[in-house]
């Protein structure tokens, strides 16, 4: 094992990091950051880092709808490490401590943050969003208060997979589903299989998942009370009231950012029952009004989250939630660039890939 000095001399000498110079093209070369440690701050050594959906998008599309990539831009926001070096006023945290990181920093005087929505803050820092770098680099400095140690008993590779499961979390949380519901979850890809798991942890009796990728859906049926349904070959709606005597489902949870899902989305519904939307599609989808009205549905809306990262922790610790299966593949720093390659391909069965950066732990 590295000690804490060799681990700090090493991440500070390093300035490598895998860098999105422009659309489509991306490269592992020097790129060092000026990031002072404040008082309330830490410096962490990256141990692990997942590949998200959005890093590929700003690849191979340039933008994320206002967000766009005007200069080079180091990617990566799902991420693990350990603390090398704290700030003159941190008092939670030491070096040694491993830990996981939100990625999104918060104005603290802004008004959304001081009514506790500080995801929806306009002024939000987010890690690989222009014009704020992302981690897949070998130190970064990120606050405390948004910096969490992580029980012995979770991973690195799982706690890189807590900002994802932070997104199910926090949709289960808005759907309020009550002990023994029935939940639908649309999309079988990382987003889809985390709400999975938190809609069971939050009390689903069962759950159906949909999507077009049998080895996905094989997944999904091994995380609990769960049965597949390839909309490719089956209408969603009636697989849902065949398993439901007719009714529907309690929740649906929209995880694919489908436009063809979300003209239906009110299908498989029962009467009352909630839909909440967790995937953004690309474009403007259509809203079946008289559909949501003569169910009188609610509808609730996700952006990231907020005030989940401590309750995910403590459920990977205890085995409430195990995110291993979804873990499909596991790269080197090295391999970064091709690793970024095959994500952009969408390859069938791949569910989460991470990159492992070199450090000893």
């Amino acid at each position: 094992m590295t000690s804490i000095e060799e681990l700090k001399r090493t991440t500070t000498q390093s300035g490598r990091a895998l860098v999105l110079e422009e659309k489509d093209r991306l490269a592992l070369r020097d790129f060092v950051l000026d990031e002072p440690l404040g008082p309330n701050d830490v410096r962490i050594a990256i141990h692990t880092v997942g590949i998200c959906g959005s890093d590929v998008h700003y690849f191979t599309h340039g933008a994320i709808g206002s967000f766009v990539v005007k200069e080079p831009m180091i990617l990566g926001h799902e991420a693990s490490g350990i603390v090398t070096e704290t700030g003159a006023a941190v008092t939670t945290l030491k070096a040694g401590d491993r830990v996981c990181m939100e990625p999104g920093i918060p104005d603290p005087n802004g008004r959304a943050t001081r009514l506790g929505l500080y995801n929806l803050d306009p002024a939000v820092r987010f890690w690989a969003t222009p014009p704020i770098h992302g981690v897949l680099r070998s130190s970064v400095v990120h606050p405390e208060a948004f910096t969490f140690k992580l029980p012995d008993t979770v991973s690195f590779a799982q706690a890189a997979m807590v900002e994802p499961l932070a997104v199910g979390v926090h949709a289960a949380t808005k759907a309020r589903g009550e002990p023994g519901h029935v939940a639908v979850v649309i999309g079988a890809g990382p987003i889809g299989l985390v709400t999975v798991l938190a809609a069971l942890a939050a009390g689903a009796a069962h759950v159906i998942v949909s999507d077009v990728d049998d080895t996905k859906l094989e997944i999904a049926k091994t995380l609990g009370s769960v049965t597949a349904v390839n909309v490719g070959r089956e209408d969603l709606g009636e697989a849902v009231r065949r398993e439901t005597a007719g009714w529907g489902a309690d929740v649906v949870y929209e995880c694919a950012g489908s436009e063809r899902a979300i003209e239906t989305i009110f299908d498989p519904l029962c009467p009352g029952g909630t839909v909440v939307f967790v995937g953004m599609p690309m474009k403007k989808p259509s809203y079946d009004v008289v559909g949501a009205m003569v169910k009188e549905a609610r509808v609730e809306h996700v952006f990231r989250y907020a005030h989940v990262f401590p309750r995910c922790i403590a459920m990977l610790a205890s085995g409430a939630i195990d995110l291993s299966p979804l873990i499909t593949r596991t790269f080197s720093f090295e391999e970064s660039v091709e690793a970024f390659k095959l994500a952009a391909q969408a390859p069938k069965g791949e569910v989460k890939m991470q990159i492992r950066m070199p450090i000893e732990a």
